[in-house]
C-alpha cells in the first residue's frame, strides 16, 4: 500500500498552481485531442471552469483575455486551438520588464532634499524683482530649517548663502545681503510648538477615553 502513495514532488510541475491538479489535467487532456473542434470546445469549457473559480475579478476589463493567457500558458503554448485574442508566446513571457526609471539625483547636500534644488531652478526662471527675492528668501529660510534638522547646532547665514550660490550654479547670490534669515532658535521652536500640541492634544484625547 505504501507503494502506490504519490508525492507532489513526484508528480508533474504544476505552472499556475492555483488552479490546482486537476485544471491542468484537463489541459494536457487538452492537449491530447486530435480533432480541433473537439479540442476548441474543450477549450472553452475549461475558460468557463476557471472563471468560475474567480468571480471576484469577473469586473476586471480584459479578464477573459487573462484567462486565455493563462490557459497557453499552463498548456506550455503548445495547445492549438482558436482563440479570441492573440496568443502570447514564450519568448514574449520570458522577456524581462523594463527598468523603472527612478530619478538619479544624487545631491551634494542631502539634508536639503531634492525638492530644493527643483524650487532653486523654478526661482532660476523668474524675472527679477520682489516675488523672486521673496522667494529666492524663502528657499533659503527653508534650507536652513532642513540644516538644523541635520546638524542640531545653530548655522551661520553666511553657510546657507554660500550652499544656495551653490546649488543655484552660481545664479542666486545673497552673500552681499543685509537681510539676516530667520533665527536658528525660532526655526527650532516652530516645530517644537506643533509637536507639543500634538501630544497635548493626545494627552486630552486618553483623559476623555479613559471617563
Amino acid at each position: 500500500m505504501i507503494d502506490t502513495l504519490e508525492y507532489n514532488t513526484e508528480r508533474e510541475h504544476l505552472i499556475i498552481p492555483e488552479y490546482g491538479r486537476h485544471m491542468q489535467k484537463m489541459i494536457n487532456h487538452a492537449k491530447s485531442v486530435e480533432d480541433r473542434e473537439e479540442r476548441n470546445k474543450i477549450a472553452k469549457a475549461i475558460i468557463s471552469v476557471m472563471g468560475n473559480m474567480q468571480p471576484h475579478l469577473r469586473d476586471v476589463p480584459d479578464f477573459q483575455h487573462k484567462l486565455w493567457d493563462q490557459l497557453f500558458i499552463m498548456a506550455n503554448f503548445e495547445l492549438d486551438v482558436d482563440s479570441p485574442y492573440p496568443k502570447p508566446t514564450k519568448e514574449l513571457l520570458a522577456e524581462g520588464p523594463e527598468p523603472l526609471k527612478y530619478p538619479q539625483n544624487h545631491p551634494k547636500y542631502r539634508f536639503y532634499g531634492n525638492n530644493i534644488k527643483t524650487m532653486i531652478d523654478v526661482a532660476n526662471t523668474w524675472e527679477e524683482g520682489d516675488l523672486k527675492e521673496a522667494l529666492v528668501y524663502t528657499i533659503a529660510n527653508h534650507m536652513k530649517k532642513c540644516f538644523l534638522n541635520w546638524n542640531k547646532d545653530t548655522v551661520e547665514d553666511v553657510v546657507i548663502y554660500d550652499h544656495l550660490f551653490e546649488l543655484s550654479d552660481g545664479k542666486i547670490n545673497l552673500k552681499n545681503s543685509d537681510e539676516d534669515l530667520s533665527d536658528s532658535s525660532s526655526l527650532m521652536r516652530t516645530k517644537s510648538k506643533f509637536s507639543g500640541k500634538k501630544g497635548h492634544h493626545k494627552k486630552q484625547s486618553r483623559q476623555r477615553k479613559r471617563y
